[in-house]
């Protein structure tokens, strides 16, 4: 699927079924007489429901389907017969994805589970036919309800995606690269900054066919939380990652400090990430010999008392087994 094809922001406008009308029929049958009301009542309008898929990772169908509008009920007839229910409408989404009321912001509810069936719009109710209303002093009632209109509203789906753990770092920190050895995904790479454009998720093949699912998030950069870059716009996505995995290059000048700008930005957009677990990965170690590491490894023990570090090369295929090990021990303390 191309970059192009992510989408994980959409505005749709859905609209319920209408309720059909309740029917004003008197009996009417040879040999009868003043048979009485029998109108029967009109159909519900349809619903609109979102459903999970979790063979869907985008919402890019939905991207030209503005416009969601479910069947209106059936009119109410003679005989007490009541009109057909209006067609529900069904919307497939991802996991992950977040419904917002457009108007006020609010959020309405979440899917998170494959099948999961949550009412969007309710259909119209039915009006009730004049055989509802027949009584001792009013035995031919000659009015019926209408039906009930439905309901109309905009919203916005949003889509974070959903991942055991979310690799976090600057633009051409190797972060695909990294995805590339340690699952079957086939990110772009390039030795430009921003070649990721979208999230990239793949799964990483663990001992005893046991797997866990490791996200690549385009490149923070400061002040995204503001909005800058296209941090702001894709953050969101880290917010589902319970192990956050903060990738720096070892040629970088100063290896906290960027580490601190990433938790920085992290932060400022979400305080609730400082609760996640976080582990950095000082990545292209083959550009290291034995005593430059041990060097580097004195000054890291003294700048991360509290977080963990490791390590590795994705292109020399150095400490990954160590790193999918550690990994693995995190998500399932």
């Amino acid at each position: 699927m191309t970059e192009g094809n992510f989408v994980d922001y959409v505005k749709i406008y859905v609209s319920s079924g209408k309720g059909g009308k309740g029917s004003t029929h008197l009996h009417r049958e040879k040999f009868i007489e003043k048979g009485g009301p029998d109108g029967g009542d009109g159909g519900r309008g349809g619903h609109v429901y979102l459903v999970g898929n979790k063979g869907l990772w985008t919402l890019f169908h939905l991207k030209f389907a503005r416009h969601i509008k479910a069947g209106n009920g059936g009119d109410g007839s003679g005989d007490r017969s009541t009109g057909a229910d209006g067609d529900d409408k069904f919307i497939e989404v991802p996991l992950g994805t977040v419904v917002k009321d457009k108007e006020t912001g609010e959020i309405l509810f979440e899917i998170t589970e494959d099948g999961e069936k949550q009412v969007l719009s309710r259909g119209g109710k039915g009006g009730l036919g004049n055989w509802h209303f027949r009584s001792s002093t009013n035995q031919t009632p000659r009015y019926s309800q209408p039906g009930l209109p439905g309901a109309e509203m905009d919203v916005i789906l949003e889509l974070k995606v959903l991942a055991d753990v979310g690799l976090v770092g600057f633009p051409n920190a190797g972060k695909s690269t990294l995805l590339s050895v340690l699952t079957s995904a086939k990110p772009k790479i390039a030795d430009y900054p921003f070649t990721t454009l979208k999230p990239n998720l793949g799964i990483v093949a663990y001992r005893d066919f046991q797997s866990f699912v490791i996200a690549d998030i385009p490149g923070i950069i400061e002040g995204a939380a503001e909005g800058k870059g296209l941090g702001h716009y894709f953050l969101r996505h880290i917010e589902r990652n319970s192990t956050l995995l903060f990738l720096v290059p070892v040629d970088t000048p100063d290896i906290k400090g960027e580490y601190d700008i990433l938790v920085n930005e992290l932060t400022k957009y979400n305080p609730e990430m400082l609760d996640k677990e976080r582990l950095l990965v000082i990545s292209k170690c083959d550009m290291l010999d034995d005593e430059l590491k041990a060097e580097l490894k004195t000054e890291l023990d003294v700048a991360f008392k509290d977080v963990p570090y490791m390590f590795i090369s994705s292109v020399a295929q150095q400490g990954l087994t160590e790193l999918k090990d550690k990994l693995w021990k995190m998500l399932n303390d």
